[in-house]
């Protein structure tokens, strides 16, 4: 873990449940406040139909992501389902930050605590969650790009992931999108001075 980020609340994580709509609040929020950029993360999961190595994800090989674990390149990493890793490279958040950037980190429960607890003040976290394990899963299965069992294996996963919820700074239920994403620029200009 990097102990060397220059300030408070030099990075926010934006963190949920598979199928909570982070990436779509995400996503609205760059394109309206550029005093924010996103961190691309690295995973060795196969690319969905519309995603772009290294806009969406550097898609890596175990092989090379391993390599890296051991090389001290990430800020964070976690092997999220089995032979599945998503991580965080440092030079991601040298780059956003060296260009005067705050960086938007879009990962994992498990690795928004851990980078958490290695960076105690330096980082605002944003928990998102659906209204229900119910409409979570009906999120999953409209997205039709999980089988069955895979979806299971992300409700289950959910559940798990929702008793760490009132660890972070801000607890949002995406009940409403619209809603929800106003309900994330509010707590952000609590900390940021933003302008569109």
């Amino acid at each position: 873990m990097s102990n060397n980020l220059k300030g408070k609340k030099d990075m926010v994580i934006i963190t949920a449940p598979s199928g909570s709509g982070k990436t779509t609040i995400i996503q609205r929020l760059l394109k309206e406040y550029p005093k924010f950029n996103f961190s691309i993360s690295a995973t060795t999961r196969k690319p969905r139909a519309n995603e772009i190595d290294k806009k969406d994800y550097y898609f890596i090989s175990v092989e090379e992501f391993k390599n890296s674990i051991v090389s001290g390149d990430f800020l964070e990493w976690e092997m999220v389902y089995e032979s599945i890793y998503y991580g965080t490279f440092h030079r991601e958040i040298h780059r956003i930050q060296d260009d005067g950037k705050i960086p938007i980190l879009d990962i994992d429960v498990q690795g928004a605590l851990n980078l958490k607890n290695n960076n105690k003040n330096k980082i605002f976290s944003l928990f998102i969650k659906a209204p229900s394990l119910e409409e979570l899963e009906n999120r999953l299965r409209k997205r039709e790009t999980d089988s069955d069992e895979k979806i299971l294996e992300r409700v289950e996963k959910a559940k798990e992931e929702l008793t760490y919820q009132d660890r972070f700074d801000k607890i949002i239920v995406n009940d409403n999108l619209e809603t929800a994403y106003n309900e994330v620029i509010k707590a952000l200009k609590e900390q940021y001075e933003l302008k569109n």
